[in-house]
């Protein structure tokens, strides 16, 4: 039977993360949300109270009886159903501690253009917003790169290969999500990110690399990619990229 993800069907989001290992995987999937009728099916889970494990919002995965939430806790479940994570017990607890620091990561891109409240809209505070998102370009964009860059650098099986993988000598769920860090961001902060990238090459050829896998590729010229937009996680807004 075929993976069930549920996520909102107008963007990314965190959703994204979980769809790209899927995609790269080949794995069988229903994005249920975007199917007709699919809403309602992901309302129940997060609604009803016949639920006893209700996840707290999307993205959530179900397979059969399990019903599980949370990017990094979805990904570390299908790793090594899909190949996508090395077989050591170290080697996946590398690859979750990663996966975690990309969404810390992800959680600060978001409060650039919402550092007061979800709730309210970016209009609403974008004096905030433009002091946080210096901030972030400043600081915090520059700290995370160059700890992904000394992440690769420290990778002995990068040794030669011109695609660099963060853990081991081959593709893991979270070269996936970095790849989709970068494209958001390349979006969102473009000239930023540009800068950020000329002292981070490895991360630069991890991208590319990513993006020019066999089924990425297809996945990623095809209408099941969502394109970026102003309601998704990555926001462009010309006045927070300096």
């Amino acid at each position: 039977m075929p993976y069930e993800l549920h996520y909102w069907p107008t963007i990314q989001g965190r959703g994204e993360f979980v769809r790209l290992a899927l995609e790269a995987a080949g794995a069988p999937y229903v994005d249920v949300a975007r199917e007709e009728g699919g809403m309602p099916a992901m309302t129940h889970y997060l609604a009803s109270p016949e639920v006893a494990r209700p996840p707290f919002a999307p993205p959530f995965l179900v397979e059969g009886k399990l019903v599980l939430a949370q990017t990094a806790a979805i990904l570390m479940y299908l790793g090594p159903r899909l190949g996508l994570v090395g077989r050591s017990e170290a080697d996946a607890f590398w690859t979750h501690q990663v996966q975690l620091t990309i969404a810390d990561f992800v959680a600060e891109v978001h409060d650039t253009h919402h550092p007061i409240a979800v709730s309210r809209y970016y209009e609403d505070q974008q004096a905030e917003a433009q002091a946080r998102a210096a901030d972030f370009r400043r600081n915090r964009l520059t700290k995370f790169m160059a700890w992904f860059e000394a992440v690769l650098e420290r990778n002995p099986r990068n040794a030669g290969a011109s695609l660099p993988h963060l853990v081991g000598g081959r593709l893991s769920y979270v070269d996936l999500s970095l790849f989709q860090v970068v494209d958001g961001l390349q979006y969102a902060f473009p000239k930023a990110t540009r800068r950020v990238l000329k002292k981070a090459p490895l991360v630069a050829a991890l991208h590319a690399g990513v993006g020019s896998h066999r089924r990425l590729r297809g996945y990623l010229g095809s209408e099941r990619r969502i394109a970026f937009n102003q309601q998704g996680l990555f926001r462009r807004y010309p006045e927070l990229d300096g």
